[in-house]
């Protein structure tokens, strides 16, 4: 966890909706939720694990004012990331970002690998940030104490 007086806010996330393109969506969409951030690939290994770990994360949180947001990287076959998403029945929306310009928003943590999971407080400002596959018994417990803060 990081402290709250050291959080560096998260703006300008926004893009593409992969599963309905035409619409976007935004990190504002979530204005006033602690939001889950994952930053995925559906060339990467890890992300294909921690797939049913995030949906099982987001189950176990859905009583809470949180929200789950994926960005898809690197993935120029948008039919591939598609796929991805479908066949794992993500139920969560991902921005489909191929070149990673939404990594550019994320000031410090724009060097992070993928898969990246950022926990984001309610000013959407990052909390705690997972790098490589995650566990939902990872994403829960900072997910629960974060939509505790005042």
């Amino acid at each position: 966890m990081i402290a709250a007086a050291d959080r560096v806010a998260v703006e300008g996330i926004s893009g593409d909706d992969l599963l309905s393109p035409g619409n976007t969506l935004a990190l504002s969409d979530f204005a006033g939720k602690v939001v889950v951030l994952n930053i995925w690939g559906a060339w990467c290994g890890p992300c294909r694990a921690e797939a049913s770990e995030l949906m099982s994360a987001q189950a176990a949180t859905a009583s809470l004012p949180v929200a789950f947001l994926g960005i898809d990287i690197r993935d120029n076959d948008r039919g591939f990331a598609e796929d991805f998403a479908r066949d794992r029945g993500v139920t969560y929306g991902s921005i489909y970002d191929p070149p990673g310009r939404n990594l550019l928003q994320l000031k410090k943590y724009r060097g992070v690998a993928v898969p990246t999971t950022l926990v984001l407080d309610r000013q959407h400002r990052v909390a705690a940030f997972f790098v490589g596959g995650v566990l939902e018994t990872d994403v829960v417990p900072v997910v629960r104490q974060v939509t505790a803060e005042a």
